[in-house]
């Protein structure tokens, strides 16, 4: 198992970089592709995939972006590059806010997962973060009404990431919410 690489940025396509370590050359799908340069000297934690049809590396800037793609990778049904992917959109903490505080609404519009998807997430990762089940549909259902009050989809997204209420009724969050809307 490779557990990190150090070394220069040699190439970067479209989801992967070429990091060159001592002259031999380590592909890595990574989430946030715009962060790395070409002849950076970089760092990187590595996931290794090895699969019957498959193996690859998967590279992480922090290990708190790696802690958060091993905790996904354990809910049913998302595999390794859903969850990239999904983390290309986002940042760990934003993720690690989501679960927390059972925002299904903002992990529903990370790429590739869908209300199932991010019901399944808070449902199974809720305990490890925070010590308590929570319910899965409160955003969702706090994200319906502020959007019949007239509020743009990209808004309410904004100010519910940004909402980590534990123990919170869909009032409290609604409350929350509104006042950061009308800001």
């Amino acid at each position: 198992m490779i557990y990190f690489l150090r070394g220069k940025v040699a190439e970067i396509n479209q989801e992967s970089v070429v990091i060159d370590v001592r002259d031999v050359g380590y592909e890595l799908l990574v989430s946030h592709i715009d962060s790395f340069h070409v002849g950076d000297e970089i760092f990187v934690y590595t996931y290794n995939v090895v699969r019957e049809d498959e193996n690859y590396l998967i590279g992480f800037v922090s290990k708190e972006e790696k802690d958060v793609f091993m905790s996904l990778i354990k809910v049913k049904g998302l595999g390794p590059k859903t969850v990239i992917n999904a983390l290309s959109a986002t940042t760990p903490e934003e993720v690690i806010n989501a679960i927390s505080s059972n925002n299904v609404a903002f992990l529903k519009k990370l790429p590739g997962l869908g209300a199932k998807a991010a019901g399944q997430i808070i449902l199974d990762l809720k305990g490890e973060l925070t010590g308590s089940k929570g319910n899965p549909k409160q955003y969702e259902e706090v994200y319906d009404a502020l959007k019949t009050l007239g509020f743009k989809g990209a808004a309410i997204d904004r100010v519910l990431a940004t909402i980590n209420e534990p123990g919170a009724t869909n009032e409290d969050i609604l409350r929350i919410a509104l006042k950061r809307l009308k800001k």
